[in-house]
């Protein structure tokens, strides 16, 4: 039995790849983060794969029942809504936890896909031969430290964030590099590779300044990188 980790499209349904499709109309069941989201890429591509959801407030008994099914020889497919299960994303739990349990023959395989993380990567213009992934930064506590950690690595860092803390988000990394006297490049993705994909490249008093809607939509992943002296 086989769990296959499959990258599903960040944004354009044409993006994804014709092995992933194969997999997820050959496989018993769909793990899927949001079965509502992934009904819509099922329909666009005619997949009538059954679905079962596994997201971050899944309870272990959700585990047992999916451990159960790979004992007994199913062959599954986990999805998220968006992106690469696993990064920044519930399925890493569920990975970890399935790791742990004696299942003989189990393999885990990855069908490698569409990432918010390297979509900005490739398109950042900073050198990507090493760069850091901080995830999403926090809520609540944690988030100067963080920020400073952003700032004060010597590559290039990159995380995401949703819309409805981007402003703040811009507003405290501004504070912090004012505070660091020292200049940054940055840019920002939002919505990539949907109809309305917006890039914001420049220092961060410019980027703050191109984002100029009231409520921004979408969501967004942030590149940071300091200037040479």
């Amino acid at each position: 039995m086989t769990l296959y980790i499959v990258g599903t499209p960040i944004g354009n349904l044409e993006d994804i790849t014709l092995r992933a499709l194969r997999i997820l109309k050959e496989v018993d069941f769909i793990l899927a983060e949001d079965t509502r989201v992934t009904k819509k890429l099922l329909a666009r591509h005619q997949i009538t794969t059954p679905l079962i959801s596994y997201h971050q407030h899944s309870r272990l008994h959700k585990v047992d029942y999916i451990t159960q099914l790979l004992k007994n020889g199913k062959n599954l497919a986990l999805v998220s809504d968006a992106g690469t299960p696993g990064i920044s994303d519930p399925g890493n739990k569920l990975i970890a936890e399935l790791l742990e349990r004696p299942i003989d023959g189990l393999q885990i395989s990855p069908l490698p896909g569409p990432s918010a993380l390297t979509a900005l990567a490739s398109i950042s213009g900073m050198p990507t031969d090493n760069l850091t992934f901080l995830g999403f930064a926090p809520h609540k506590k944690g988030r100067k430290k963080y920020f400073e950690k952003a700032l004060a690595n010597k590559m290039p860092v990159i995380f995401f964030e949703s819309k409805h803390r981007i402003k703040k988000t811009l507003e405290e990394l501004r504070a912090q590099i004012v505070t660091s006297e020292a200049n940054y490049d940055i840019v920002v993705g939002r919505e990539l590779t949907k109809k309305f994909e917006r890039v914001y490249r420049g220092d961060i008093d410019s980027v703050i300044n191109q984002i100029t809607e009231a409520t921004p939509k979408g969501e967004f992943v942030i590149a940071v990188h300091k200037q040479k002296s």
